[in-house]
């Protein structure tokens, strides 16, 4: 029995590097052997593989994307999942799927691209006509006619959105429509959505080391005969709660794979952890991101042979929680700058944003604070003489050569939101 890092050293041995060779491709997916397993979308009867991958908002070498592409479909998979990317990883995905010639044996899922607004905004009523021109653009980044599944985030106008997904469905441009929420404190949107909204798919996170969708999700779309598609199941999507991404790698370490873990076939950490989560009778699909086709290779052996009942389920669930904290790292941020009153002067005012909220900024003293909406005031700290940060969010005013403001861009992760000034 063998662990991830000595199955993926076998690649680095061989001096794979961007690509694994035909013949080290064979020998991986001989050591897995059997066939992948195949499970039912409720709505339809139609069956999908259970292992998937996803596409974050991240850009891989296109080499390495072609090979781990590939090797999804090669071996039996079929679902490519960009729920939790961006327009960028929607367009890379389209892209090394068109340049292989494989784009019929996807199973393309995404969510849809709702317009950004500034944090301290709710949810807009969506105009129809404008969810539908979002969604178009989703068609043309991954270059197909139709999109197997498109699911709307809990947090927005979910019956607007469904609404407009169900007469694209009827039109024969979506197949199927759901909704997803990636973290706890969505579940309740995501429960109410569930119980009022004919719908065909969810996706939720879900790892061994994350288990609170088996007490009212999970049973719940068993009872609504709801698809499940899990993400995350190496545990953490680095979310507000600062968790650490594929957090269960970290918690095992070098800890060695135990023994009964053969049990159900499973060789390698990666997949002990997958077929958690693939044997929970509601899950559909468990799809993890991966730039490495090794990677991809090893969690397609996460949803071939043998899988835990229930009493093996409970022992790995023990085995999980008695495993080491993983180390929460998170990134360091510049030190403030001092900036004088008279720059911070000049950024004063009210900005608007998409949404149509208004931020509106004044100086205090040394500092910058902006009011978001109806919201109380929030302190920003400055990184330079026209950034100026509060978490993770960084605005940026623009400034032309004379040194009059322009306007501003909020960046929010990959997302650059433009602000007006009034």
């Amino acid at each position: 029995m063998i662990d991830r890092r000595k199955f993926l050293g076998i690649a680095a041995g061989a001096g794979a590097g961007l690509a694994l060779s035909p013949q080290l491709l064979r020998a991986l997916q001989q050591q897995a052997g059997g066939k992948l397993l195949h499970r039912a979308i409720p709505s339809s009867g139609e069956m999908l593989p259970v292992i998937g991958l996803s596409r974050g908002n991240v850009s891989a070498d296109p080499a390495a994307l072609k090979e781990v592409f590939r090797t999804l479909v090669d071996n039996g998979g079929r679902v490519l999942d960009a729920v939790h990317g961006g327009p960028r990883a929607e367009q890379d995905a389209g892209m090394v799927a068109s340049e292989l010639g494989i784009q019929d044996r996807i199973f393309w899922s995404t969510k849809v691209s709702a317009p950004s607004r500034p944090f301290g905004a709710i949810a807009p009523k969506v105009d129809p006509a404008a969810a539908r021109a979002h969604i178009e653009a989703t068609f043309a980044r991954f270059k197909v006619p139709s999109i197997d599944l498109l699911q709307v985030r809990a947090f927005d106008d979910v019956p607007a959105y469904l609404a407009v997904l169900r007469q694209m469905k009827k039109e024969g441009r979506v197949r199927y429509v759901g909704v997803t929420a990636a973290f706890s404190n969505q579940y309740a949107q995501l429960e109410r959505a569930m119980r009022n909204e004919p719908m065909d798919f969810i996706s939720i996170d879900y790892a061994v080391d994350n288990r609170a969708v088996e007490q009212t999700i999970l049973p719940l779309a068993q009872e609504r005969k709801i698809a499940v598609i899990a993400c995350f199941p190496f545990g953490g999507n680095a979310g507000p709660d600062n968790t650490v991404t594929n957090r269960l790698f970290r918690r095992a370490g070098s800890t060695p794979l135990p023994e009964w873990a053969a049990e159900f076939d499973a060789k390698t950490w990666a997949q002990f952890f997958l077929k958690y989560v693939v044997s929970h009778p509601a899950v559909t699909v468990v799809r993890a991101g991966t730039e490495k086709a090794s990677h991809m290779l090893d969690n397609i052996g996460g949803g071939i042979g043998r899988l835990p009942n229930e009493a093996m389920r409970k022992r790995m669930a023990q085995l999980v929680d008695a495993l080491p904290d993983a180390p929460v790292t998170t990134p360091q941020a510049p030190p403030p700058v001092s900036v004088p009153a008279a720059i911070l002067d000049r950024y004063v005012g009210e900005y608007a944003g998409p949404s149509g909220i208004i931020l509106s900024f004044r100086r205090g003293g040394t500092t910058l604070l902006v009011k978001p909406g109806d919201n109380p005031e929030i302190p920003l700290v400055a990184r330079s003489e026209t950034r100026f940060a509060v978490g993770p969010i960084v605005i940026e005013f623009q400034v032309d050569g004379q040194g009059k403001v322009t306007g501003a861009v909020m960046e929010q992760g990959p997302q650059r939101i433009p602000l007006k000034r009034k």
